[in-house]
């Protein structure tokens, strides 16, 4: 008598949508979890990790960020904050978005992840 085999395959998980929000955690977490789809053009890197995003709040459904850029010159503040909106428009418990840019304050490298840092070559 031949014994069979059988292999159960592990169910498949459908890859998540570029720009959707993770499952569990608070919602101030899934939304920094949607802002790690929001690259810095010139660094490549996200700007959570690039450590611009200062604060996540949310608040009877309005979320408000507050963030940096790397420079005061640095010209990609409205492209930054138009992809932060998109990103965040499919986040279950946001129904508004404003955005605070500051300088203050001043962003510096320590304030990247040690993912961001040893992508740019600094460990």
């Amino acid at each position: 008598m031949e014994e069979s085999t059988q292999e159960q395959a592990a169910p498949e998980t459908p890859p998540a949508e570029e720009g959707a929000p993770a499952s569990g955690g608070t919602l101030e977490e899934q939304v920094l979890e949607s802002l790690k789809n929001v690259i810095d053009p010139e660094l490549g890197i996200n700007i959570v990790d690039l450590g611009l995003v200062y604060d996540v709040a949310v608040d009877d459904g309005t979320l408000r960020i507050e963030y940096t850029l790397t420079t005061m010159g640095c010209p990609i503040g409205p492209l930054i904050e138009s992809q932060m909106r998109q990103m965040i428009e499919g986040v279950e418990g946001v129904d508004d978005f404003e955005a605070e840019m500051v300088f203050t304050p001043p962003w510096t490298p320590d304030k990247m992840s040690e993912e961001a840092k040893a992508a740019l070559g600094m460990i």
